[in-house]
C-alpha cells in the first residue's frame, strides 16, 4: 500500500514542502510549495527572516494536507549551525545567519578557553568560524546568553513551534561542535571549559524518533488532525542528502552539491587524527549512526553571488546560456581557492575573484562566460583535492562519485568534476535531500516493505531515480 508523508525542506536560499508517496518498490514526490529564504540585513548585522520562513512553511503544510489529507506525518530538514535562543515559549531575538561575520571575537575567546587540537579530538568538527559553538561565544560576550533557557536550530526550532517539544536531532546537533563525537551525546564536560550554559542544551533524539504531534492551535491552522506525528529525520540538510545517494557501493564518494558542496565519503566510525584537523575534514552524524566523513567546499554560492552582481543593472540573467557559453570557452581560464575565507561574506563576486587573481600576480577572466567557467573549474578542482584527502585519510577507495542536489543538473560542473577527479560522475537526485527526508519518515510510519536498512533505502532511490552519468576526459584528471 502506498502512503504519503510530508517533507520541508530548509535551504539557505529557498525552501520547499513536498509530498512524498512511498510504497511497494514506488517512490515519488510532489512539489506543493516552494517559497524564497532571504536574510534581512539590520543595524545588528545578518539575521535570518525566520518568521516568514515559518509563515511560508505553515501555508505549505496546509496545501499538502488539502492536496493529501491522510499524510501520515511531517518532518523538516534544514542547513547547519544557526539557532535561536530561547525564554519559556519566547524567541530571544531573530536568528543570526552565519555568513554574519559577529563570530570573529567568538573564535579568539572559545581557542582561548579549549585549543583547535583539543576542540578536534573532542567533536571532530572541521574549523568554519561560524560554527555554533562560536557564535554561542558571541552571544556569551554580549550578555544575550544569560537570559536565555533553551538553543533551538533552525529545523528543532520550527519542530517547537509545531509541537510544543524542545528536541535537539542528532544530526543537526553534531554540526554544534558542542557533541562529543564518539559517543554521540552533548559533551557536559566541552560545554563547562567553554563557560556555556548546560540548561539550554535539549534533550537529543535519532532520525526515526517522533518529536510530538501538532499543538492544537497549528493542526487547525493546517486542516490537519492534532494526532499527526512530526518526526525526527536526518535534520541537517545533508545528512538527508546522504540517505538519498543512489548507490549501495562502499567506494564512491558524495557531493551534495548546493548553495555549500559537501564532498566526502560515508564511515562507520570517525577518524578524528591531527592530520584531518589540518585538511579541514569533519565528522558529522549520519542517519543510522553513520559519520559523513568530509569537506565543507564553497558551493554554487559562488556562481549566484556573481549573477546577482550582474543583475544589479536590471538586465536578467538567463544561467542556462550563461553555463553554456561558459562550455564553449576554449582558452584556458585561471582557477582559484574556492574555499578562500574572503569568498564567504555575501557582496560583488566577480569584484572580489578579480581582486584574487590581482593580488597574486595573475590575469583574471575577461567576460561573463570566462568568469563562470573560473567559478565551476575552480569548484572541480576543489572538489578533486577533497576527494583524493579523503582517500588518503579514510584508508577508503573511491571509483565513482555520485553528486546530488541542485549541482547535480550543472552538467557542465558535473563533466568538470569528472575531468579533474579522472573518476566517472553519477549526477542526481536533484530534490535529494527531500527523498531523504521522505524515506526516514515513510521507514517509520511502516511503509517500507521488508529490508528497512539504509541500503535497501538506497536502492529504492536507485531504481526510481536513474542518475546521468558523465565520463572523465583523458588527460585532465588533477588534484
Amino acid at each position: 500500500m502506498t502512503a504519503a508523508v510530508a517533507a520541508v525542506d530548509l535551504g539557505a536560499t529557498s525552501g520547499r514542502v513536498m509530498l512524498g508517496y512511498v510504497g511497494h518498490d514506488e517512490l515519488r514526490l510532489v512539489p506543493v510549495a516552494r517559497f524564497p529564504n532571504t536574510p534581512v540585513r539590520v543595524i545588528d548585522g545578518l539575521h535570518w527572516n525566520i518568521l516568514e520562513l515559518y509563515r511560508s512553511v505553515i501555508a505549505g503544510l496546509a496545501s499538502a494536507v488539502r492536496e493529501e489529507p491522510d499524510i501520515r506525518s511531517i518532518a523538516v530538514d534544514s542547513w547547519a549551525v544557526d539557532y535561536a535562543l530561547l525564554r519559556g515559549e519566547r524567541m530571544l531575538g531573530t536568528p543570526y545567519h552565519y555568513r554574519d561575520d559577529r563570530t570573529a571575537g567568538g573564535v579568539e575567546a572559545t581557542h582561548a578557553l579549549v585549543s583547535p587540537a583539543e576542540l578536534y579530538a573532542a567533536n571532530g568538527l572541521q574549523f568554519l568560524a561560524f560554527n555554533t559553538l562560536y557564535q554561542l561565544a558571541a552571544d556569551r560576550a554580549s550578555g544575550t546568553l544569560e537570559l536565555a533557557d533553551g538553543m533551538l536550530l533552525v529545523p528543532d526550532l520550527v519542530n517547537f513551534w509545531l509541537t510544543g517539544q524542545r528536541r535537539a536531532e542528532v544530526t543537526n546537533a553534531s554540526t554544534t561542535g558542542l557533541l562529543d563525537v564518539h559517543s554521540g551525546a552533548w559533551d557536559a564536560e566541552l560545554v563547562e571549559r567553554l563557560g556555556l550554559p548546560a540548561g539550554i542544551l535539549p534533550p537529543l533524539v535519532s532520525p526515526g524518533a517522533t518529536v510530538g504531534t501538532l499543538l492544537p492551535a497549528v493542526a487547525a491552522e493546517l486542516g490537519a488532525p492534532a494526532s499527526l506525528p512530526v518526526s525526527a529525520v536526518g535534520s541537517h540538510d545533508t545528512a538527508s542528502a546522504v540517505v538519498a545517494v543512489p548507490s549501495t557501493a562502499e567506494d564512491i564518494a558524495y557531493i551534495s552539491s548546493g548553495t555549500w558542496s559537501l564532498v566526502g565519503v560515508e564511515l562507520e566510525h570517525p577518524v578524528v587524527s591531527e592530520e584531518g584537523r589540518l585538511a579541514g575534514f569533519t565528522n558529522e552524524g549520519g542517519v543510522d549512526g553513520r559519520i559523513r566523513y568530509l569537506q565543507n567546499v564553497s558551493g554554487l554560492w559562488l556562481l549566484s553571488e556573481s549573477v546577482r552582481t550582474w543583475e544589479r543593472d536590471g538586465v536578467p540573467i538567463d544561467l542556462p546560456t550563461l553555463i553554456a557559453e561558459a562550455a564553449a570557452v576554449t582558452t584556458e581560464v585561471p582557477v582559484f581557492e574556492a574555499g578562500d575565507a574572503v569568498f564567504v561574506a555575501p557582496g560583488d563576486m566577480p569584484a572580489r575573484i578579480a581582486d584574487w587573481f590581482g593580488s597574486r600576480g595573475m590575469p583574471s577572466p575577461q567576460s561573463r562566460a570566462e568568469f563562470v567557467r573560473s567559478i565551476l573549474e575552480s569548484l572541480a578542482a576543489a572538489y578533486a583535492q577533497s576527494i583524493e584527502a579523503a582517500t588518503a585519510l579514510s584508508g577508503r577507495t573511491v571509483s565513482a562519485i555520485h553528486v546530488v542536489g541542485g549541482g547535480s543538473q550543472n552538467t557542465l560542473l558535473c563533466q568538470l568534476t569528472a575531468d579533474r577527479t579522472g573518476r566517472p560522475v553519477l549526477a542526481g537526485p536533484v530534490e535529494a535531500t527531500a527523498i531523504g527526508n521522505v524515506l526516514v519518515q515513510a521507514r517509520a510510519q511502516g511503509l517500507v516493505a521488508g529490508d528497512s536498512s539504509l541500503e535497501a533505502l538506497r536502492s529504492l532511490v536507485a531504481r526510481t531515480f536513474r542518475p546521468v552519468r558523465y565520463e572523465p576526459a583523458r588527460g585532465r584528471r588533477s588534484g
